[in-house]
């Protein structure tokens, strides 16, 4: 994702010595929407962010919570990653144990933290430090998340049951950002699929969240990637229609 060329003002002072002694490329919003996304969260909203595949919502998700744990006068401690990884067929024809089967989910948030630090080690490092983790939704029961900036990913593929249990993880001091699409399900059932919606409909009655909907011009990870999107959403509707 590249960085507009009419930049803002600098999210941090000048002076403000980052943490770990890792350099964080400024990232600017490329669209409206990825903007409301950067208005909510520097407001203090609890976030979901819904839309098409391409729109940046995991980058713009953890850009904004590294560009918060890294900072030396910042109240979290930690950025906690969340995925569900069992609607995505039995995982028992991966090899290794349940932590190495697991990690082929960590590999799109280690891309970018090779984008934002310009290293290939940036990820690995943040996790031996702590700073950030991620977990599956099979290993929540009994865990509090305090201090930590919680991004819950790709939730159209949690029941509502995984995701109720992540929100009942939330502790003192703690930020969520949902990021999903129901049309990328790997869900077949409709009682599976209906997860997302009534969750959706809970966030609407609550004040403390923010639900941005990303559309088809937010769409910022390439031409050929938007124009697929547009033309394969054109023909369903057609043959809905």
């Amino acid at each position: 994702m590249a960085k507009k060329n009419n930049k803002k003002p600098a999210r941090t002072t000048p002076n403000e010595v980052k943490k770990q002694n890792f350099e964080l490329k400024e990232i600017q919003p490329l669209t409206d929407n990825q903007a409301k996304v950067f208005d909510a969260y520097d407001n203090g909203k609890h976030l979901l962010i819904h839309g098409y595949a391409g729109t940046g919502k995991t980058f713009i998700s953890l850009y904004l919570a590294l560009e918060t744990i890294l900072t030396t006068d910042s109240k979290y401690d930690k950025i906690i990653i969340v995925r569900s990884i069992v609607p995505s067929r039995d995982m028992g024809f991966l090899p290794g144990t349940i932590a190495e089967k697991a990690k082929v989910y960590e590999e799109p948030y280690k891309e970018i933290c090779d984008v934002l630090f310009g290293r290939g080690d940036g990820y690995e490092i943040l996790k031996i430090k702590g700073s950030v983790s991620f977990t599956t939704t099979s290993f929540l029961r009994g865990l509090t998340f305090n201090n930590a900036i919680v991004i819950v990913d790709e939730i159209q593929n949690m029941q509502f049951s995984e995701i109720d249990t992540v929100m009942t993880r939330l502790g003192d001091n703690s930020k969520v950002i949902f990021c999903g699409d129901f049309r990328q399900t790997d869900f077949k059932r409709d009682d599976e699929k209906s997860g997302l919606f009534k969750f959706m409909e809970i966030l609407d009655r609550m004040v403390g969240f923010t639900k941005i909907e990303f559309e088809q011009q937010d769409i910022v990870r390439s031409g050929i990637v938007k124009d697929y999107i547009i033309k394969k959403s054109k023909l369903e509707d057609e043959q809905q229609g």
